[in-house]
């Protein structure tokens, strides 16, 4: 029963990495952006674009989190983004976003330097005018007291780590 858990386990963690060449470029001048909300405040964005590379699609992409969260949602990011997934049109181009880098939140994600990864889909014309979809799913990511009275949820609701710090 161990055994079958723990190859059941593998098989689900084997289905959301991103296979791949892995390489870094700098995010294009409008990339797609997305992200979330923690029930508890704060949140994450993602930015990610699409290019040909040796004839199949790159896809670099970059995140944030907000400097203001609870402390219930510190080190969650990373939990969110390996769920996380990037598709062009039905197909999925990446399941688990961990390949991206972390920068800090910024008014504007042009021009990052992100984390890529070439995928196994063929480029097409029409890519080059076509914007990927970023999907984060809806989960838990803390839960408080053994009947789980307080239950922190993550939700996709678009850009939300907020503005950069303030320098002084």
């Amino acid at each position: 029963m161990i055994r079958n858990g723990m190859m059941l386990a593998a098989l689900a963690l084997a289905g959301c990495t991103v296979a791949g060449p892995q390489m870094v470029a700098r995010l294009g001048a409008d990339p797609v952006l997305s992200g979330g909300s923690y029930s508890s405040g704060g949140g994450l964005t993602v930015a990610a674009d699409i290019r040909e590379q040796q004839g199949r699609v790159l896809l670099c992409g970059v995140w944030a989190q907000s400097h203001q969260q609870s402390v219930l949602t510190k080190g969650k990011a990373r939990d969110v983004m390996g769920t996380g997934a990037v598709y062009l049109g039905d197909r999925a181009l990446a399941r688990g976003l961990v390949f991206m880098r972390e920068v800090p939140p910024a008014l504007d994600y042009a021009g990052q330097e992100a984390g890529c990864v070439l995928t196994g889909q063929v480029w097409q014309a029409g890519y080059a005018e076509t914007k990927p979809v970023i999907r984060l799913p809806r989960q838990v990511v803390h839960v408080e007291g053994d009947l789980g009275h307080f239950v922190v949820t993550f939700q996709q609701t678009g850009p939300s780590a907020g503005a950069p710090k303030a320098t002084e």
